[in-house]
């Protein structure tokens, strides 16, 4: 097959100026074919048996402790103000407990962190592993709607 001009005489100076896009549709048909059969490949999940979760908390013993620290770095103990030295002794008397207590630490927003750690690390140096760390609730506009 042939394409030629209705030019009269039978040269033909001018190259040809249309593209043919038959050879990229068949390459594109081709893909398209390829992908359709490697869909199913990569759609098929691992089958695992996770392991189930219980939905409930469980129950902490023991008694729990609050120790506030303010942004100005001041020391609370159940809401009276001590000093780190009364608080390192509070601290040990509380790890020689049959059950130590559940540290709950309420530490002011704009505190900082060294202090946060120092204050950590003072609680895990006599054996006090149970920290936990006081919030207060988000204001309902914040928080998400699913």
């Amino acid at each position: 097959m042939a394409f030629g001009s209705f030019q009269q005489g039978g040269h033909h100076d001018a190259a040809m100026s249309d593209i043919n896009v038959t050879p990229m549709v068949d390459v594109m048909l081709v893909l398209l074919v390829i992908f359709i059969l490697a869909a199913p490949v990569f759609t098929q999940a691992l089958q695992l048996e996770l392991p189930q979760a219980n939905v409930y908390a469980a129950a902490v013993p023991g008694d729990t402790v609050t120790v506030a620290l303010d942004a100005d770095g001041r020391l609370f103990w159940n809401n009276q103000a001590v000093t780190s030295a009364v608080l390192e002794v509070r601290l040990a008397q509380a790890a020689r407990q049959a059950t130590p207590p559940q540290l709950q630490l309420r530490i002011d927003k704009h505190t900082r962190y060294e202090a946060v750690a120092q204050l950590m690390a003072a609680a895990q140096s006599h054996g006090l592993h149970r920290l936990g760390f006081v919030t207060d609730p988000a204001p309902p506009h914040l928080i998400e709607k699913n």
